[in-house]
């Protein structure tokens, strides 16, 4: 342990040094390290990396850029607490995310290391309280020419925001449901679906979710895919039917409405949920049946009486 302190060390301080060189050097060095030996990113971190590669985050170079962020990533793996205590490392991070002469890799990493910070429950109201970084993961995954490895960390950090119910209507505030909703319309890849509605599914679970999903007719598009001919995977219509549970939970009485009005299709879907999801996708489609059926008059509980 004592020659990676001392190696970890040199390599720090070559990241104050005048050579452009030199510090690339150590960057590269910094980030293979930090990537293939869990045991030196506390050591890394300690050695007083974290203040230099933030910097450096803001560095004209898109190598030293993505370098510096993939590091973070890295050190964001077992070291969180030095992260989120290092003062201007969110607005770092929001840089990278939203700087134009950063690279597609800069971006990803930024938005990854912002997803793994997100899984400390306290940190979700202080990351989730700038909003820039908010709007920057938005407009990732609005813009049509993001790159798909963006795309699915952007939507992970979004997530990870939404776990949070008071970041919730920030998230929609800023654009999400309208960007999240065309995703799903016009991208289609099964993973960045998926994720996509797990998103929808946590922003669904406040009173604001009603009129942002009914502007840009986001109960039809989650209705369309429980439908059976859809092909949609278990995980999209397990993610589908908590959206549909949580709206309905928030007092949107019209969203039973809606279904029905579409047909029994959406219904099957729910259904088949309800009889072969996980647990936990089980228990909300059942629970979601038996909020539509209290609504139509115990219809639906003799059309599934199996379930």
């Amino acid at each position: 342990m004592e020659v990676k302190q001392r190696t970890a060390k040199a390599l720090v301080t070559k990241l104050s040094s005048v050579s452009e060189q030199t510090r690339t050097e150590a960057l590269c060095e910094l980030r293979l390290m930090s990537k293939h030996d869990p045991e030196i990113r506390p050591v890394i971190a300690d050695a007083g990396a974290i203040p230099l590669l933030s910097e450096t985050l803001y560095a004209p170079s898109q190598a030293s850029q993505e370098n510096a962020a993939a590091t973070l990533l890295n050190i964001s793996i077992t070291s969180k607490e030095p992260l989120m205590s290092t003062r201007g490392l969110l607005d770092a991070l929001s840089h990278a995310l939203r700087s134009t002469p950063s690279s597609a890799a800069a971006r990803s990493a930024a938005a990854a290391t912002l997803f793994s910070l997100l899984t400390v429950d306290s940190y979700r109201p202080i990351i989730g309280s700038k909003r820039d970084i908010v709007y920057a993961l938005i407009d990732i995954i609005k813009i049509p020419s993001s790159d798909p490895r963006s795309i699915k960390d952007a939507l992970k950090a979004l997530f990870g925001l939404s776990l949070y119910p008071l970041n919730r209507a920030t998230v929609i505030e800023l654009g999400a449901a309208a960007a999240l909703f065309s995703l799903i319309v016009k991208d289609g890849r099964v993973g960045v679906v998926e994720d996509a509605t797990a998103v929808i599914a946590q922003i669904a679970g406040c009173e604001e979710a009603g009129d942002a999903f009914n502007k840009v007719c986001g109960i039809e598009v989650l209705v369309d895919l429980l439908d059976l001919s859809t092909g949609s995977s278990g995980r999209t219509k397990e993610n589908a039917v908590s959206a549909l549970l949580n709206l309905v939970q928030c007092g949107r009485e019209e969203v039973g409405e809606d279904v029905r009005e579409v047909g029994l299709g959406v219904l099957d879907g729910i259904a088949e949920v309800a009889e072969s999801g996980t647990a936990k996708g089980k228990r909300k489609a059942a629970e979601l049946l038996k909020i539509f059926d209290a609504r139509s008059n115990g219809f639906l509980e003799r059309r599934f009486d199996s379930l």
